[in-house]
């Protein structure tokens, strides 16, 4: 594990103990906005990006820090991640289902080198279920060893983000994985969606968005577990690579039977 897995943890259990649980299911219509049409913000997730940050900047005081809501405030923000060491925060991860009052949601933080992710941590605040990763390092679950199963169906199960592509791109993508893929709805939350990778609860994942707060830690976990997360040349994510397009999967064999189904529908 990473040498500041125990600390981050602690921030992560006071932020889920002090501001998240607490407005969970109590929210008021005024503490819920809207940053875009669709993508929301409360209270809380300000809240708690503002108390991690905090806590996070007394672990590391050289690190920078690039939050959800502070790049919703200034989008420069990003143009921190591609150099140095970089501490990478979701507050919120699913804030659609927190704000309605249901799971999953979560919180995730990723520590970030030269635009290489080093350590990720995904947080659940109801099961209190900790997945974090190092690079060249492993996967844990609830500080156990975890690796993602070897065995998978004939029809391995995927889930699609297809929110933020166009309507064409989307009926294209679905068109292509039925004949191969057991389609289910995603959990709209990312801090969830790579546990199930991982798990073996999904088995392939397509993203179109691939904002670092909300992939960085992901994909880590999902790499140091013995699956693959890429975008859809093969190319490894780095944070700062504002590109759009991801695939995942439990394994590598997975991965490619996907990017080979799939991937003409991006790459064009």
């Amino acid at each position: 594990m990473h040498p500041l897995y125990r600390p981050v943890l602690e921030i992560l259990e006071a932020a889920s103990r002090d501001i998240v649980l607490p407005y969970y299911q109590n929210l008021q219509s005024h503490q819920i906005d809207e940053k875009t049409p669709g993508d929301l913000v409360t209270v809380a997730d300000k809240l708690s990006e503002e108390f991690i940050a905090r806590a996070l900047a007394a672990l590391l005081p050289h690190a920078k820090i690039v939050g959800e809501e502070a790049f919703a405030s200034d989008p420069a923000v990003l143009d921190q991640l591609a150099d140095g060491q970089v501490w990478i925060i979701d507050p919120i991860d699913g804030t659609g289902n927190y704000a309605a009052g249901r799971p999953p949601f979560g919180i995730m933080i990723a520590l970030a080198e030269e635009n290489e992710t080093l350590a990720g941590w995904l947080y659940d605040p109801l099961t209190v279920r900790i997945c974090h990763a190092v690079k060249d390092g492993g996967a844990f679950v609830d500080g156990e060893p975890v690796t993602v199963p070897q065995d998978h169906p004939d029809r391995p199960v995927a889930a699609l983000a297809t929110g933020f592509m166009s309507s064409e791109q989307r009926d294209t993508l679905i068109a292509a994985a039925q004949p191969g893929y057991e389609i289910v709805d995603i959990p709209r939350c990312a801090a969830e969606q790579y546990p199930r990778l991982v798990l073996g609860t999904n088995h392939v994942s397509v993203f179109e968005r691939t904002l670092p707060w909300d992939h960085a830690a992901g994909i880590l976990l999902l790499n140091e577990a013995g699956g693959k997360c890429a975008r859809w040349d093969g190319s490894a994510y780095r944070p700062a690579d504002r590109r759009k397009g991801l695939l995942g999967a439990s394994s590598p064999r997975l991965w490619d039977g996907a990017a080979e189904q799939l991937g003409d529908i991006f790459r064009t």
